[in-house]
């Protein structure tokens, strides 16, 4: 909840002042707050998945309906996937976003600097164009002040309340960022993509395979490396180094050639998801390995 109150109070004071417009901060508040409320009734009493999904897609048509629709996204010459299909997938992909951060985080530290890493990347990138680079700051400051007590080996943990409503401002903050230029989500999704590569690969597999998507289990790339090398530290640090050397460079080259962002975003997420592959991810558990220390993720 720390995040959840300290980003909220920071959002609320910056939108009195005017450094963040009225739509973006209802977009965030409110359908943070949907979010947050029923991962902090999942973490007090495990809430069913239909009534939790049904609460994560009111929370995003309420967002994406104060954002006023998503402006599109830049293909080459071309803005693609404006109007009502691109509002749909607008709510498809802040659902995915939310969940797939509650899936990422198993391990000491790896959803809190996935978070500074992604909401810091893209200000840097983005430059001070609008109030959504002083949201992610918000965000980005809170979950460092999170992360020194969250670090390998953590004493607090974020719980569903914190890792989908780090997810929800992400996706949301992607969303707006189109506004000031359709290319802009390029940079976000390609900064997000250690986790959207291991969490999308990890479904994809086990839906093959038939198995209820829906049930616990420690099959994602990070779970299965971090049982292999005994170490949450190990892991974490890889993700930062992932991002650091790769991504985000690929994400400030986006940035910089908003034309080519979309090719630019393909030739950054391959290599990534091929390495997720390698690690194994969504492959099928071998349960006599699994640790006790290891969480189970939904």
């Amino acid at each position: 909840m720390s995040i959840v109150v300290v980003v909220s109070a920071a959002l609320a004071l910056l939108c009195a002042r005017g450094l963040i417009n009225v739509d973006l901060f209802v977009a965030l508040i409110g359908g943070g707050a949907l979010v947050a409320l029923v991962g902090l009734l999942d973490d007090r009493k495990a809430v069913p998945a239909t009534i939790r999904l049904t609460v994560h897609l009111v929370a995003a048509v309420w967002s994406v309906s104060w954002l006023d629709g998503f402006a599109g996204l830049r293909v080459g010459s071309h803005v693609v996937l404006g109007g009502l299909t691109g509002d749909a997938l607008a709510v498809l992909a802040i659902v995915w976003t939310l969940n797939l951060f509650n899936f990422m985080d198993g391990i000491d530290g790896i959803a809190a600097s996935e978070a500074i890493l992604v909401a810091a990347g893209a200000a840097l990138l983005l430059g001070p164009s609008s109030g959504v680079i002083a949201a992610a700051l918000i965000l980005a400051a809170a979950c460092a002040g999170f992360l020194a007590w969250n670090w390998p080996p953590a004493r607090i943990f974020l719980g569903d309340v914190g890792s989908g409503y780090l997810g929800f401002v992400i996706s949301v903050l992607a969303i707006a960022s189109a506004r000031a230029g359709t290319a802009q989500p390029w940079v976000w999704l390609i900064l997000s993509g250690a986790f959207l590569a291991d969490a999308t690969i990890t479904l994809a597999r086990r839906l093959m395979r038939g198995e209820r998507v829906y049930e616990a289990h420690r099959s994602h790339a990070y779970q299965r490396l971090a049982r292999r090398w005994r170490s949450h530290l190990r892991v974490t640090l890889a993700v930062v180094l992932l991002n650091l050397l790769w991504l985000l460079p690929c994400a400030a080259l986006a940035a910089e050639h908003p034309t080519d962002a979309a090719w630019i975003a393909v030739a950054a997420l391959l290599p990534v998801g091929a390495l997720i592959l390698l690690a194994g991810a969504g492959c099928k558990e071998e349960r006599s390995n699994a640790r006790a220390g290891d969480p189970p993720h939904q």
